[in-house]
């Protein structure tokens, strides 16, 4: 590894962790998105270009936000899809992440994005059975297509927070995807659930390309019932309590 590079390496890894990696950061790539290079890959280890980080810019935020929504337009074959070409387990962070492919939205996100990590996160004390209880009733209308547009499936970084979003002299750089067929507003609802900068830049930048919904700032809570699921399935109590508040303002839309 040179001082140009960076590298990850686990050889208890599962075996198609680093090829997940690699196979979302090509597949966003060629949807017109700014990503890391690979620069190698195999079963044990990844090696990236090294990224230097900057100060966050309005100009920077605003190319960042057009790109993304160039990348959400280039498409997904069906909400759930790996990236093109990779038959192999998807990952969250290190959590892996079903790649079953629906026809709507609603259900996809409910079945494949949400239920699973709450289950994990009751079964590890970090939510209790009543608030689960309260998050599921909230995912019934969603799973019943309450939400769902005629938008197509977006092809979406799919774990777009602030620490995924490098800034750098050239401009963004988004690293660490869990890319896969989505809504394009679930990208969008990650960046401020930990606080991306000039966030009002990046939405500029994207309705400059893509033009959003009306409602699409009251429906965030619904797009981070995702991520805060997963959160809670492995970071404490205090996001399972996030997640019930997700959850309530979800059934106060429905």
């Amino acid at each position: 590894m040179s001082a140009d590079t960076y590298s990850k390496t686990d050889r208890s890894a599962h075996p198609d962790f680093f090829a997940a990696e690699a196979a979302g950061l090509q597949w966003l790539r060629d949807g017109g998105a700014t990503v890391v290079d690979v620069l190698d890959v195999d079963r044990t280890h990844i090696e990236l270009e090294r990224l230097i980080p900057t100060s966050p810019t309005g100009d920077a935020a605003r190319r960042f936000g057009a790109e993304l929504a160039g990348a959400h337009d280039a498409g997904a074959r069906q909400f759930g899809c790996p990236p093109e070409g990779f038959t192999g387990q998807m990952f969250i962070g290190a959590r892996p992440m079903s790649s079953v492919e629906h026809p709507s939205w609603g259900a996809f996100y409910i079945a494949e994005r949400v239920l699973p990590f709450l289950r994990t996160a009751v079964d590890a004390g970090n939510i209790s059975t009543s608030d689960a209880a309260d998050v599921e009733r909230a995912c019934g209308p969603v799973a019943d297509g309450v939400f769902d547009d005629a938008d197509p499936p977006a092809r979406i970084h799919g774990d777009l927070w602030t620490g995924n979003v490098v800034w750098t002299a050239s401009g963004v750089v988004m690293i660490d995807p869990a890319a896969h067929g989505g809504h394009r507003e679930t990208d969008l609802a990650m960046l401020p659930l930990f606080g991306a900068p000039l966030l009002d830049d990046i939405v500029d930048g994207y309705r400059s390309v893509h033009p959003l919904r009306d409602g699409w700032k009251q429906r965030v809570p619904l797009h981070q019932l995702h991520p805060l699921a997963v959160h809670a399935a492995g970071h404490g109590p205090s996001y399972g309590v996030a997640l019930r508040r997700a959850a309530d303002a979800v059934a106060r839309l429905s």
